[in-house]
């Protein structure tokens, strides 16, 4: 890898970019970016252009010599990158409102990465994904492609078993998990050991060190949690929790309180709309903050979005390639043997030290008996999900979603998929031939 990086932003007009060049520019002197590219699709030119002369500004603002390209020709901007970060939304929040909509009218959990609308994502995104890949294998054969594009674990597994790139996928929970501690112990991140067991969304943490000292009982104890904006912050039950003896993702409020969150969502939806709806007014409101030709830096609004720390994630993880830091990072990598219950190339989500050859997953010192089977009944769902995504399979899709733990029965399945099918067909051509 050359000294003068090329760095390929796909998805280059999502409101999170202003977070991502601040971390270029704070990085600099560690990660010495050359050339910065931002490359959307035609629906998201306007976006593109406003985010992208923000980035200019504060790149103007910072004085380092960093190249900003926005374009709207992926290929262009892949060409001979060191780097490609994914972080599309295909369909766009509109997308992403009936992907949490129309399960809710079948009384299902509407959420744009668990249950039936992750796998709409992920119908809708793999084939994108795959064409990237493609791109890549073409012109940067080299390239490390970071995916954050959710549902991220399962278009990680389909890129290693699909593509030829070298790619490694990425989640905002971990690293917001390593922030709350931070705060709530005022430790620094080198004091914190926490064992991450599990796949995207669905993990659990089985171990919590805060200076050699052991403070998962006391974790489980309090219930205090580390949350994300876009799950609703009902408390866990305390006898439940203790008897778990591992901290859950927020995640996981949707398969252990499945109807206390039905009831939230529905009644948020009558109050506010979707996330998606909600998500979007507050986009509205950033890139007119963006659209200000004084405005030179990241702005505080961005954090309402939700996904904190994703930016954070993606240049700590780029530093710890390009300078072989041997760093623990927690990452979405093909399992080997790690989890012996799964198969070797499903997709897990563990921590891995980082090389300049890439993450290796560090072996897992508990995995509690009562998580496996949770952990396991998912991984199918995705796996089947992901060859559906492939062959557009209405057969795979089904089996699918009926064996998914959040969705009750084929009788609510067969419907709910052929309505939230009708509803992407300009997304999923496979699926219409």
């Amino acid at each position: 890898m050359r000294g003068a990086l090329k760095i390929a932003i796909i998805g280059g007009g999502s409101s999170y970019t202003p977070e991502i060049v601040e971390g270029f520019i704070l990085r600099y002197a560690q990660l010495p970016v050359k050339e910065l590219w931002f490359v959307d699709v035609e629906a998201g030119k306007h976006k593109l252009e406003i985010v992208g002369n923000l980035a200019k500004r504060m790149i103007e603002k910072s004085g380092l010599p960093i190249d900003v390209h926005l374009t709207l020709d992926r290929r262009k901007a892949i060409e001979g990158a060191d780097f490609v970060s994914t972080q599309l939304r295909v369909g766009l929040l509109e997308a992403r409102k009936w992907d949490e909509h129309i399960p809710n009218k079948y009384g299902v959990i509407g959420q744009e990465t668990t249950g039936p609308g992750g796998m709409m994502k992920a119908l809708r995104t793999i084939p994108v994904l795959l064409d990237i890949c493609k791109d890549i294998e073409e012109l940067a054969p080299n390239a490390w492609l970071l995916n954050f594009t959710n549902p991220a674990g399962m278009v990680t597994e389909a890129i290693h078993k699909y593509g030829k790139v070298k790619s490694i996928g990425l989640c905002n929970a971990p690293i917001g998990m390593q922030k709350w501690l931070m705060k709530k112990y005022s430790v620094p991140a080198e004091q914190i050991y926490t064992e991450f067991v599990g796949i995207n969304h669905l993990h659990w943490v089985t171990r919590a060190e805060i200076g050699g000292e052991d403070k998962l009982p006391e974790l489980l104890d309090r219930r205090e949690e580390y949350s994300g904006k876009n799950v609703p912050a009902s408390e866990w039950d305390a006898d439940f929790l203790r008897s778990l003896q591992a901290l859950p993702s927020y995640y996981l409020k949707y398969f252990y309180m499945t109807d206390v969150m039905v009831q939230e969502q529905l009644a948020s939806m009558k109050e506010s709309g979707t996330r998606a709806e909600v998500v979007k007014r507050v986009e509205d409101e950033l890139f007119e903050l963006y659209k200000d030709p004084n405005l030179q830096e990241k702005p505080k609004q961005l954090e309402k979005r939700g996904g904190a720390y994703y930016s954070e994630a993606a240049v700590n993880l780029m530093d710890s390639l390009y300078n072989d830091k041997r760093d623990v990072q927690t990452l979405n990598v093909m399992n080997g043997n790690i989890i012996d219950f799964l198969p070797q190339d499903a997709c897990i989500e563990v921590n891995c030290i980082v090389t300049a050859q890439g993450p290796i997953p560090v072996a897992l010192t508990k995995v509690p008996e009562h998580i496996k089977g949770l952990m396991h009944a998912v991984k199918t769902y995705e796996r089947l999900t992901i060859e559906a995504a492939v062959q557009g399979s209405r057969d795979l899709a089904l089996q699918a979603l009926v064996h998914h733990p959040l969705v009750p029965s084929v009788g609510i399945a067969k419907p709910m998929l052929e309505e939230m099918l009708e509803q992407n067909k300009p997304y999923l051509p496979n699926f219409f031939k």
